[in-house]
């Protein structure tokens, strides 16, 4: 999808019921945005573009050691901007923090804080959409759009994440990086946990939740994400750190009745560790065991045939069984830092 094509789906994509909301001038002044990135170059620019008028002194970017201009032009364009301390451990869950806690520090009234990516930009209507919704449902405490890629054809990654953000509508477990937030009730909780280098949202909304509040997804284009993957490398890392994530949630609440990820987790454990094992035993004792090989392929039919309409596609299941593997790795990884108390590194993929 070339860009043009992109502002003219952001422009047409919000319904004219979406619009028929009022604009809220009184509760747009009690809400600020959280802009976090390094080195985004133009998305960062499409970010700070696509944010109401009314909002961009009461929005902050956090720029996590960029060396282009990002945060020259952050500046240049009114907004708040903050440079983290990188001499410090580096997480997402740091960054959003400080962005929070320094824009309050500018002005304490704010009611709504709105997270994004620096990779991100909004679409047409969210925010006053969005606000709309907090204010006529006061038991839920996130509220949250569709993601959708840009360039969705680019690479089977960026397609891969396209089908990613495509989640069901309603009341939710959980949010990604992009969500309005009641700033209450995210003060409440104490933020993200800092020390997570990935599944930083998740496990806040899994503490709002265990605090009796909700965390609800609209149908409405929220943002435009730019993935930019090209290469399998960049994929393979990106699933690590999910398990890497999968493997700290499980432990982090292993001791609560209704922790999350535990499901993610087993099978995780049975496909990308389980299996291959009993496989590679197959080669040197009993060889009929190399027959469970087949129910990967037969995993891959099944899943591929869960997608909706016509976007049905082998790879997608062919992806979704080859991610068990470097998400058993990230799950590897974390239990041998755990061991070894080793310091966390960040996974990064860009």
């Amino acid at each position: 999808m070339t860009l043009k094509l992109f502002n003219m789906v952001t422009e047409n994509s919000i319904t004219t019921e979406h619009d028929s909301y009022p604009l809220l001038q009184h509760r747009l002044s009690e809400t600020g945005i959280v802009i976090i990135g390094r080195n985004e170059g133009e998305r960062l620019r499409r970010c700070i573009s696509s944010i109401p008028r009314e909002l961009l002194s009461r929005t902050i970017y956090v720029d996590s050691g960029s060396t282009d201009n990002s945060k020259i032009f952050a500046k240049n364009q009114g907004l708040i901007t903050y440079e983290l301390d990188m001499s410090q451990h580096f997480t997402a869950a740091r960054a959003r923090n400080a962005g929070f806690n320094n824009l309050l520090k500018h002005y304490p009234e704010l009611r709504y804080v709105h997270f994004i990516d620096g990779d991100c930009s909004f679409a047409q209507g969210w925010i006053n959409f969005a606000i709309q919704y907090l204010e006529n449902h006061p038991e839920v405490a996130i509220t949250c759009g569709q993601r959708r890629e840009i360039h969705p054809n680019a690479s089977v990654y960026n397609w891969l994440c396209d089908i990613e953000w495509n989640t069901p509508i309603g009341e939710t477990y959980a949010c990604g990086g992009d969500f309005l937030v009641r700033t209450n009730v995210f003060k409440l909780v104490g933020g993200f946990k800092e020390t997570l280098i990935a599944g930083e949202e998740p496990e806040l909304c899994y503490r709002i939740r265990c605090s009796k509040k909700k965390i609800v997804r609209l149908n409405h284009d929220m943002t435009w994400h730019d993935a930019n993957m090209h290469h399998f490398r960049q994929w393979f890392r990106r699933n690590m750190r999910a398990g890497y994530a999968f493997a700290e949630a499980v432990f982090l609440y292993r001791s609560q009745k209704d922790g999350y990820w535990r499901r993610e987790l087993f099978r995780i454990v049975i496909w990308g560790i389980t299996l291959p094992s009993l496989i590679f035993a197959g080669m040197f004792f009993k060889s009929w065991i190399l027959l469970i090989s087949l129910i990967y392929p037969l995993q891959m039919i099944r899943i591929s045939l869960k997608l909706k309409g016509n976007r049905k596609d082998i790879r997608y299941g062919f992806f979704m069984v080859l991610a068990k593997f470097p998400e058993a790795a990230g799950s590897i990884n974390y239990i041998i830092n755990r061991l070894t108390r080793s310091r966390r590194k960040l996974i990064e993929y860009k």
